[in-house]
């Protein structure tokens, strides 16, 4: 059974950082690929970066590119986003999402089978 648990979330002033974690269990962050997404209230469920094994290859949304970094730490099977310059738009719920045939950057995750619960990050300006 794959479980993906975040933490990391919090609040934090316009300018400032966080670093989300996502612990894996039954699903090795190594394996094809892992990803981020985030949804705001009102709003639909949106890909932030993802990473895939094969390179390793990184893909950003524009509107995060040069603020947020997506890695992986295979000894601890985790994987990580760090969230700098924060900007109140990036205020979400955050989403940690895994999937072995590699299907990590399909529009608002629909085709992606795992997901962990979520933290919640607040940005003020």
């Amino acid at each position: 059974q794959v479980q993906l648990v975040e933490s990391g979330g919090g609040s934090v002033q316009a300018g400032g950082s966080l670093r989300l974690s996502c612990a894996a269990s039954g699903y090795t962050v190594d394996t094809a690929c892992m990803g981020w997404f985030r949804q705001a209230p009102g709003k639909e469920r949106e890909g932030v970066a993802a990473i895939w094994t094969s390179g390793p290859r990184t893909l950003y949304a524009a509107s995060v590119k040069g603020r947020f970094t997506i890695s992986q730490d295979s000894a601890k099977n985790t994987l990580y986003l760090q969230l700098n310059s924060l900007k109140p738009e990036d205020t979400a719920m955050y989403y940690c999402a895994a999937d072995r045939l590699g299907r990590c950057w399909t529009p608002h995750g629909s085709q992606i089978p795992y997901w962990g619960q979520g933290t919640q990050v607040t940005v003020s300006s």
